[in-house]
C-alpha cells in the first residue's frame, strides 16, 4: 500500500467511525464493565474469495492500536464455510466497535472479489479480461476497485481525471464521433499529458466512424450482440483495444469474449453484487 492509499483508507476508516460511533458505543458501554479482555474470530459462514483483510486489520488498530490480530488466510485465497478468517484479542469495547465497519468492508470486498473470480473463470483461456466500471458506491470506489483485482478482474478507469471515455451523451452533445475525437485530441495536446482516449460506439456505422478518424486508444462496443461483436472486431483489425459492455451476464460472458474483444466491462461486479456472509464471534478471556 502507498503513502496515498494508506492515507485515503485511514480518512475513510475515521470518517465511518465517527458516522457509526458518535458519542459513544451505549450499549457496550452500559452492559460490559470497563477494562474487560476477550478475543474474537471472524468466521466465514459461505464459500467465496476473501478480501479486505489489511482493511479490517487498520480498522481494528486505528480504534485500538493494542488490539492483537492474527491473519489465518490471505486476501485472494478461497474460503470455505467454517474457516476462521482472523483473530483479534483485546479490550472487548474496542473489539465492538471495530466489529460492524471490518465486516462491512470484508464482506463487501469478498463478495466482489467472489463474483469477479467466478467471470475470470469462465473467461479463462479466451485472452479477454473483465474490466470493473464507475458503478461503485460513492466514496467506496478505491476498495471496491481493489476488490476487483483481488478476484481476478482488471481495473478500469478510476474516475474522470485519468481516461478520456468519450460516451454516447458526449457524442451527441458535440454534434458527431468526429468533433468529439477531435476536440478530445486538442484538450490532451494542450494539457499535454499522455491521457489516453476511449469511445463508445453503439452501431457498425459508429465503429466505421472511429476507424476514419482515429487518434483513440480504444473502443467500447455498447450494447453489441456477439456476433455484431465479432464484425467489429474484424472491422478493428487490431488497430485499437477492444472492450464490449452492457447487458453482459455470466451466461452469455464467454460468447464475447469468443468474438475476439479485449475487454469486457461489467458494472454488477461492483453495483448488484452480494456480500459474502461472516461474522465476528466473541468470547471472554480469563
Amino acid at each position: 500500500m502507498t503513502h496515498e492509499e494508506n492515507k485515503q483508507l485511514r480518512h475513510f476508516i475515521a470518517a465511518a467511525l465517527a458516522e457509526d460511533v458518535g458519542d459513544g458505543d451505549h450499549t457496550s458501554r452500559s452492559t460490559i464493565p470497563d477494562g474487560k479482555v476477550g478475543e474474537a474470530q471472524l468466521i466465514i459462514k459461505e464459500q467465496g474469495v476473501i478480501a479486505g483483510l489489511e482493511e479490517a486489520v487498520a480498522v481494528f488498530h486505528e480504534v485500538d492500536e493494542a488490539l492483537a490480530i492474527t491473519t489465518m488466510v490471505t486476501d485472494g485465497q478461497v474460503v470455505q464455510t467454517g474457516d476462521i478468517a482472523l483473530r483479534v484479542k483485546g479490550s472487548i469495547h474496542s473489539i465492538l466497535v471495530a466489529e460492524r465497519l471490518v465486516l462491512n468492508i470484508m464482506q463487501r470486498m469478498s463478495g466482489i472479489a467472489t463474483t469477479t473470480r467466478r467471470i475470470a473463470a469462465i473467461l479463462e483461456g479466451t485472452g479477454t479480461e473483465v474490466l470493473d466500471t464507475r458503478k461503485t458506491t460513492p466514496l467506496l470506489r478505491f476498495l471496491e476497485k481493489k476488490a476487483v483485482a483481488i478476484g481476478g478482474g482488471v481495473n478500469h478507469r478510476f474516475g474522470l481525471y485519468d481516461m478520456m471515455l468519450i460516451k454516447d451523451n458526449h457524442v451527441d452533445y458535440a454534434g458527431g464521433i468526429k468533433n468529439a475525437i477531435e476536440r478530445a485530441n486538442q484538450y490532451r495536446h494542450a494539457l499535454d499529458r499522455p491521457i489516453a482516449i476511449e469511445v463508445e460506439v453503439r452501431n457498425l456505422d459508429e465503429v466505421r466512424q472511429v476507424l476514419e478518424v482515429g487518434n483513440v486508444e480504444r473502443i467500447m462496443l455498447d450494447n453489441f450482440r456477439p456476433e455484431q461483436v465479432h464484425e467489429a472486431v474484424t472491422l478493428i483489425n487490431g488497430r485499437f483495444v477492444t472492450e464490449a459492455s452492457g447487458g453482459i451476464t455470466d451466461e452469455n460472458v464467454r460468447d464475447y469474449a469468443e468474438a475476439g474483444v479485449n475487454y469486457i466491462s461489467i458494472g454488477a461486479l461492483t453495483h448488484s453484487v452480494k456480500s459474502l456472509d461472516m461474522s465476528l464471534k466473541a468470547k471472554l478471556v480469563d
